[in-house]
Parts: C-alpha cells; structure tokens; sequence
C-alpha cells in the first residue's frame, strides 16, 4: 500500500476535487484547510462534507503557514507526496490585503517546502502556481510557453506565485527533493470560486442584476474545465522529475475564448440575456492568457476533453442544484 497523500487547500475549488480523485483510485488523503472567509464559508463546508466519510480520507483544520504544525501531520502520517493548493487567490483581492497573500501565499509555500525537505523519503511535491506570473503579454499565434521569462508580474498575487516558483527552485537546488509547479490557466466549473466572473456573473444574471465587464469585454481568457485541471494535476504527481529537478508546467485549455463569447455562452446556457456595463480595464488584470500545454502533454499524455459550452452547462446544473434556483 502506498503511502499517504497530503493535499492542502482540500477544501478549496481546486483541492476538493483532486481529493476526490485520488480517493477514487484507492489513496489515502490527509487533507487541511483553514476555512477561511474569503468567500462564502459554507461552500467550503459544503466541499469538506463531500470527503469526509470517504474511505482513507482525513482532515485537518490548519493554517497552511503554521509550520511546525504542517511538519508534524508529514511526520505523523509518513506522507510522501504532497499535492500544495492552499494559497490566497484573487488578483483584485490582493490590491486591498496585500498582508493576506504574503502570509498565505509565501509563509505556506516556505511551510510546505521545509516539511518536505524534512520528510525521509520523501518523493515529490506539486503544488499552485499560476498563468499570472507570465504578466500582460500580447497573445499571438503561440500560447504562453514555460520557457518564456516569467519578470514583469502586474499584480501582487502574481508576485507571490512567482516567488513560490523561486523559493522552490531554491529548495530542489539545496535538498534534492523532486518539485513540480503547476500554472492554472482560469479554472471553472461546479463547485467553483464565487469571485471568478463565470460565476459572478451567473448569480447576477439570474437575480437579474447587471454584470460590470472590464476591459470593454476586449479580454480573452483559457477557461479549462475543473476535470481536465485534475487530469493534469495527478498525471504530473504520477510523473515526478529526477531528484534534485524542479520543473515548471502549463495547464490550462489552449483554447482561448473572449470574455464577451464566454458571455454569450453563458446567456444561452441560462436562458437569459445579462444586463451589461461596460468598464474600463481594472489594476492588476491581464489582457489575454493562452497555454502552451505541449510539455505536460508530453510527459503525460494531457488533453483537456471538455470544451466551453459543455462545461458551462455542468457549472450551471450544479449552481441551480445547490442553490435551488
């Protein structure tokens, strides 16, 4: 029987869904979270009661950022894979709590980092990083290559995912330890973030209030569908580099769409026209992100299956099952 894994963030968007995944196929998962109030806390409960019950599933209440305590759980479990997804999402967010994404962000990646490096025989970690460390590049006939320089981030959150990157350089460097740092492209689908606009905007569509769409709607995004995001999650979790290497990989869609298509796919998905108010570009956003994902399809045979319109209608069954609307 292998041993466990640790997932942090497990009762996040992005954390839940990789636990169920791996408890599918028969691991043990400690999960931890601190449930916090960014958004909406009982959707987190919501997510954790999902796990709990699951055959070799724990859970954790903990601060990502505590850590001797993050060390200890390593310790005591014997875990030796650790999938790091707790972080402080949110580039808007991060303008008014810059604090929030030091101490979560960069105190959580350095947590994780020393429990690992302390952790006998440990084999791989792969944790968050994100497409925002890539700055507001024009987006030409190529997506967004791992190789490109990653030096002008427009935001604060996109500054802490980039020193994530950095510090686990560092860390692979001195210890040895096999790391893999993963850009999410826009992520989407049930169970998702309230504060991301596919979701924003599908509440105020159906309350029939208007939506506030940046940029003049000359934004375009590479939603990638929750699935597909764990596909490659665990296939890279499968494939860990040679110790001592630390890798950097793209997942996302390679698809880009325009926010306005997003829009109109959303409007016909709902049934509803959305009541629409142009505004300017808001600090810290980007103009376009696109996935460069041949890297991590070569190591794993990763293909995202799941386009817009049907992963829309997913997003939209399960907004109007769980809020009874």
């Amino acid at each position: 029987m292998s041993a466990p894994i640790l997932v942090t963030g497990v009762a996040g968007f992005i954390g839940h869904a990789t636990a169920h995944r791996l408890l599918a196929r028969g691991e043990t998962v400690i999960g931890i979270d601190n449930l916090n109030d960014y958004y909406e806390p009982a959707l987190k409960q919501a997510r954790l009661a999902s796990l709990l019950g699951v055959p070799g599933f724990s859970f954790h209440a903990m601060d990502v950022a505590d850590a001797e305590a993050v060390a200890a759980l390593l310790r005591e479990y014997g875990a030796d894979r650790v999938v790091h997804l707790a972080a402080q999402a949110g580039v808007r967010h991060s303008i008014d709590h810059p604090f929030a994404y030091e101490r979560s962000n960069i105190g959580g990646q350095l947590a994780v980092l020393e429990a690992c490096r302390h952790q006998p025989g440990f084999v791989h970690l792969v944790y968050a990083s994100s497409s925002s460390v890539y700055g507001d590049k024009p987006m030409g006939g190529q997506g967004f290559s791992e190789d490109e320089p990653s030096v002008a981030p427009v935001s604060l959150y996109a500054a802490t995912k980039r020193a994530c990157e950095l510090m686990s350089q560092s860390y692979a460097t001195l210890y040895g330890f096999p790391q893999t740092g993963l850009r999410f492209f826009t992520v989407y689908g049930p169970w998702g973030r309230p504060d991301m606009a596919y979701f924003s905007f599908t509440r105020k569509i159906l309350n029939g209030e208007p939506i506030e769409i940046f940029g003049e709607g000359r934004m375009a995004r590479d939603f990638t569908y929750i699935a597909d995001i764990v596909d490659g999650i665990v296939g890279a979790l499968d494939h860990p580099p040679e110790r001592g290497s630390h890798r950097i990989l793209n997942i996302g869609d390679s698809q880009p769409v325009g926010l306005m298509d997003m829009i109109s796919t959303l409007e016909r998905t709902l049934g509803r026209d959305a009541i629409k108010i142009m505004k300017p570009m808001q600090p810290g956003d980007v103009t376009a992100t696109y996935a460069d994902v041949s890297k991590l399809n070569a190591l794993t045979g990763y293909a995202p299956k799941v386009a817009l319109a049907e992963g829309l209608e997913h997003f939209v069954a399960w907004y109007r099952d769980y809020y009874r609307v």
